[in-house]
């Protein structure tokens, strides 16, 4: 599952803390379909955790007679309430375009992203403090592309193969960094 994370540097408040929306990739394109994660106001951890948490989860969530890789899903991840929005598909019989409701409990966001925090919080970290370094050049969006374990079927599978590849990821260092 590849996952943009992007930081909205709006001037005004906004009450949704972030907004998962799905990008599918074309059939031409080798780059499968992608998840982007915009986050508003000051970044955390745990804004981040609880957002990719949506993301996991909206993909999770059953499309009834529609495909995972060709539903297109946006949701609001708001502060203290559930995650909320709709996926839409093309159905492959009428030709039709499907809308479905999504709504992700606050509870299972909270639960899975307790578990994002707990086995890969350091990489998450990194990852804030990449989009929140002061010399990213002027006028450019901050945005931070990364992968978890495998696309596809693999990102449905249970969490563990992601937690492990993130896992992986964060023991990798930098020139003149320590382990």
């Amino acid at each position: 599952m590849d996952v943009l994370v992007r930081l909205d540097e709006g001037s005004e408040p906004s009450p949704v803390w972030a907004q998962v929306s799905s990008v599918r990739g074309s059939r031409f394109s080798e780059r499968p379909s992608r998840d982007v994660v915009t986050l508003y106001g000051v970044p955390s951890s745990e804004s981040l955790a609880l957002a990719l948490a949506a993301a996991l989860e909206a993909r999770r969530a059953a499309v009834p007679g529609g495909s995972q890789s060709e539903s297109e899903r946006v949701l609001g991840v708001f502060a203290d309430r559930d995650a909320v929005g709709d996926a839409e598909w093309r159905d492959q019989s009428t030709g039709q375009l499907v809308t479905h409701n999504l709504q992700i409990p606050l509870a299972l966001l909270v639960e899975t992203s307790g578990a994002i925090l707990k086995d890969c919080g350091q990489a998450i970290s990194r990852l804030i403090a990449g989009l929140l370094m002061p010399d990213w050049p002027e006028g450019t969006s901050r945005a931070i592309s990364f992968s978890f374990a495998g696309g596809g079927a693999s990102a449905l599978a249970p969490t563990e193969a992601m937690f492990a590849s993130l896992r992986e990821a964060d023991g990798f260092t930098f020139e003149g960094e320590d382990n």
